[in-house]
């Protein structure tokens, strides 16, 4: 095998790991958001965890995380806007990124 080659797989490697890392950093965040807009509704202990899994689910609807922003903002209603719920899922990514990096 050659240098050459070794330094593409090791690339490819790599490449597969952060795309796993970003899809787990996304599924955290969406279950993060879940509970905070569960906290919003009024939902607690395995009502606020099941509502956590159906915004996780939501983001499979479609590419992109509009889909998410669709379902918490049909839920809160007049609670919140499309604006919050965007700078919370922003807000909330750094910390499942943040998360994931201390669980090594």
């Amino acid at each position: 095998m050659t240098t050459f080659d070794e330094r593409e797989r090791a690339f490819e490697a790599k490449f597969a790991h952060d795309e796993e890392m970003e899809f787990k950093a996304v599924a955290r965040r969406n279950k993060l958001l879940g509970h905070w807009a569960a906290g919003i509704l009024g939902l607690q202990g395995e009502a606020a965890d099941a509502y956590a899994m159906e915004v996780v689910r939501a983001d499979f609807e479609e590419a992109g995380h509009e889909d998410v922003v669709r379902k918490v903002s049909r839920d809160l209603g007049d609670r919140t806007t499309d604006a919050e719920i965007r700078s919370r899922m922003q807000e909330l990514l750094l910390v499942a990124k943040d998360q994931l990096t201390r669980e090594g």
